[in-house]
């Protein structure tokens, strides 16, 4: 498989996590014109606290075209949406399962929207485009990712009408170099670009049903309010809930522990076990302290307890680097396997 964009923040933690992957082999990662050509280990400025794998250090960083990653069925992209559009067009034109983390084609009506544990029928949309042979799968924003996590079980269990969530959003999520520091230290910015409506209009997508060929977007009503924080990683989500059966707080902590979903069924190599941990201590989750449990790809929920406008609140976690892009994506690269879609499609 290939990485594209691997030199930025999240090609960073794609690499990161496909070094020793089980089913992937890393082959070929590309960049930026400026970074093509060079030994990867000299393009990249590597971020992460793991040392750079040896497994991807010493290759050449090729130019983000589908000749410059043959024999790659599968591709990652990690690239910029300013790119990624047409990049990933013409890789699936070229017949490559292409799973990306760009928000380009996230909401086109034949592309999937996936978290793996919410909606893996969804899957199904993917044998439905006319790509030349390729596929293009996408995964949902960040602060998206966590909130559709801490819904599944409720939306289940009880049904949900009406969401209102406020984010605080760690400054990993605005990418490489990321917001300038004077504009940060001391300081909360009420305002992300384009991430309220990302997770207005996303999770009405995720939580709707596959009706024939097309998806019928679930009826759940959603206003967000989004913050960026000088937290490192780790978006935090406070969520009220107007449900659409009544509920006591004790079972809203059972439909929490008790879920499962298909990736834990599957035993997918990514998946966390559990999806969910719901913590009783009443200042939890904390980024810091909470962020890398199920390796930064579960879901951590604490603090609920009954809302006087809606019917209950309370706090969601999740890694944003992880199971909010790179993380993520692998998890939908290891559903489409195990589900068989790559044999089903006309790859080239």
């Amino acid at each position: 498989m290939a990485v594209l964009g691997a030199t930025g923040s999240v090609g960073q933690r794609f690499v990161a996590r496909l070094a020793d992957h089980p089913w992937f082999e890393l082959r070929v990662v590309t960049a930026s014109d400026r970074s093509a050509g060079r030994p990867y280990r000299e393009a990249v400025n590597w971020l992460q606290t793991e040392p750079l794998p040896a497994v991807a250090a010493d290759l050449v960083v090729g130019e983000t075209s589908p000749d410059g990653a043959p024999d790659c069925p599968l591709v990652f992209s990690a690239l910029d949406s300013s790119v990624a559009g047409t990049a990933e067009q013409a890789f699936a034109r070229a017949g490559r399962l292409v799973v990306s983390n760009s928000r380009n084609h996230r909401m086109d009506p034949d592309v999937p929207l996936l978290v793996p544990e919410v909606n893996p029928d969804h899957l199904a949309l993917a044998e439905l485009q006319d790509r030349g042979g390729g596929a293009i799968l996408t995964n949902p924003n960040c602060s998206t990712i966590g909130l559709v996590l801490a819904l599944k079980p409720l939306v289940d269990a009880f049904g949900v009408e009406e969401v209102h969530v406020v984010t605080l959003q760690a400054l990993s999520g605005a990418g490489v170099p990321g917001v300038p520091g004077v504009q940060v230290v001391d300081n909360v910015i009420p305002f992300i670009p384009g991430e309220e409506e990302k997770m207005e209009t996303e999770t009405g997508k995720i939580l709707g049903r596959l009706r024939g060929s097309a998806i019928e977007p679930s009826a759940v009503r959603v206003s967000a309010a989004c913050n960026r924080v000088p937290v490192i990683d780790g978006h935090q989500e406070c969520v009220s809930v107007r449900l659409q059966r009544p509920a006591t707080v004790d079972e809203l902590k059972e439909a929490w522990r008790g879920f499962r979903g298909e990736p834990q069924r599957l035993g997918l190599p990514t998946a966390p076990r559990p999806a969910i941990h719901y913590l009783d201590d009443e200042a939890a989750p904390q980024p810091r302290l909470h962020r890398d449990l199920g390796q930064g790809m579960a879901a951590v929920v604490g603090r609920a307890r009954p809302c006087p406008i809606l019917d209950y609140k309370f706090v969601t976690l999740s890694h944003n680097t992880l199971r909010g892009a790179a993380g993520g994506a692998i998890l939908v690269a290891e559903l489409a396997v195990e589900r068989g879609l790559p044999e089903r499609l006309p790859l080239g």
